[in-house]
């Protein structure tokens, strides 16, 4: 063994080649010079655009070339909960119209659940998990015929893509759902994306549709996110109460100080809320996407750059990462920790990690499986997609990769979590 490669063992990591993300090109015409204006610009909405705040709306919106929507299940049903057609119809009038100036547009759609409720004789959203996929999997068929035949009128197909955070975090995984949306975009359909509710757990779901919508954006590498809710933009209270301010722009931290935000929509039959739509904002806007909040009923404005709703700029550079998901779209199901040489190691150096400099290992996961790194005061540093069962790995604390392999065979000369499967997190 080299020097440098013991000094890595002693760390508890290792170099490896690494091949760095493919650019991908932008799908529509250059954009305004963005300024930071914030040290920690890094933890989202912290930029400032020299164009006017409208001229800046117009021209991301109208500069698109591809487009995510996300609609929630609020603005899809009736006060009775099932779905309400003329309200799917006047969606898809708006979608219809922007795919008609040559924009490609991938809809993420709620409503699985409550269009399954009646159905099943369910008056309201249930509480536990085992209902509510019953209901998703009545009314997923239900959602997507609606959306067929309401499509159909502009002569347009749609395809159903259903996700869980499993499909996409692993590399294989997430190339397919690439190649998938693609192709269908490329086919001249309108994919319908939604959370795989039926085989979704606790502890394996995004949670909310908003969250999936901004993922979503950054796997098909969109222009814009348009998030579209039972509320017509961001407030800086209660929009209910006399007096609240509709805030038009959200350029950085100081934008949303003192803003009250709610948890849940009026409907009661979704899971999102305004928390869940900045926490979708902050993800899509860091990797370069920015964000429109408008109203469903004003779908069609929102579409077309009119000044509706709240923008929200975005804070980070393009990227073409599929560890943003593994950051983002599902929890660690276990925990590593690492003495202070690996996470030095891993977080300074951005080096693999090795069994050489794990101290403990919690839960109970699988080889593929995300887990957190923590360091010796248990604080979270990376995430990352581990290479051995939860089981196997209490034997190999603090041993190299060389001992380890002349005792139990060469398969066990390998990284714990290799550094193309791990993502640093703040704090």
């Amino acid at each position: 063994m080299d020097a440098e490669h013991r000094t890595a063992e002693q760390d508890g990591a290792r170099t490896a080649p690494h091949q760095p993300p493919a650019a991908h090109p932008e799908h529509g015409p250059g954009r305004s010079q963005l300024t930071r204006i914030a040290s920690g610009a890094e933890s989202g909405l912290a930029l400032t655009a020299t164009a006017s705040p409208a001229r800046q709306l117009r021209d991301d919106v109208l500069s698109a070339r591809r487009i995510v929507v996300k609609v929630g299940s609020s603005s899809l049903t009736t006060a009775a909960g099932g779905l309400d057609a003329d309200r799917v119809d006047a969606l898809v009038d708006a979608v219809a119209a922007r795919r008609a100036e040559g924009c490609e547009i991938v809809l993420v759609s709620s409503g699985a659940i409550a269009a399954g409720l009646a159905p099943l004789g369910l008056a309201r959203r249930p509480a536990d998990l085992a209902r509510q996929q019953a209901a998703a999997s009545v009314g997923q068929g239900l959602l997507v015929a609606r959306y067929t035949a309401s499509f159909a009128r502009y002569g347009v197909r749609v395809g159903q893509v259903l996700l869980t955070p499993d499909d996409v975090i692993r590399r294989a995984h997430y190339r397919n759902a690439l190649r998938t949306l693609d192709q269908l975009l490329s086919m001249g359909a309108v994919p319908v994306v939604n959370e795989n509710d039926t085989v979704a757990t606790d502890e394996i779901r995004f949670g909310d549709n908003d969250r999936l919508a901004a993922l979503v954006s950054h796997l098909v590498r969109a222009d814009l996110l348009v998030l579209l809710s039972d509320v017509d933009a961001l407030y800086d209270g209660d929009p209910s109460r006399p007096g609240t301010s509709r805030i038009a722009e959200v350029r950085g931290p100081e934008d949303l100080a003192g803003v009250e935000v709610g948890s849940a929509g009026k409907a009661g039959v979704g899971t999102g809320g305004m928390v869940t739509k900045l926490d979708a904002a902050r993800i899509a806007t860091s990797a370069g996407i920015p964000v429109v909040l408008a109203a469903a009923r004003h779908a069609r404005d929102a579409l077309a750059g009119q000044p509706t709703g709240t923008l929200f700029h975005r804070t980070g550079p393009r990227t073409a990462n599929r560890l943003l998901w593994l950051a983002h779209a599902t929890e660690g199901r276990g925990t590593l920790r690492l003495d202070a040489g690996a996470v030095d190691a891993v977080v300074r150096r951005r080096l693999s990690l090795l069994p050489a400099g794990l101290t403990g290992v919690e839960g109970d996961f699988s080889a593929g499986d995300p887990v957190d790194l923590i360091d010796e005061n248990g604080h979270i540093v990376a995430r990352g997609l581990v290479n051995f069962d939860a089981r196997e790995l209490p034997v190999l604390l603090g041993r190299s990769t060389h001992e380890l392999a002349k005792e139990y065979g060469p398969e066990y000369e390998r990284e714990v979590v290799h550094r193309d499967d791990l993502v640093l997190l703040d704090g």
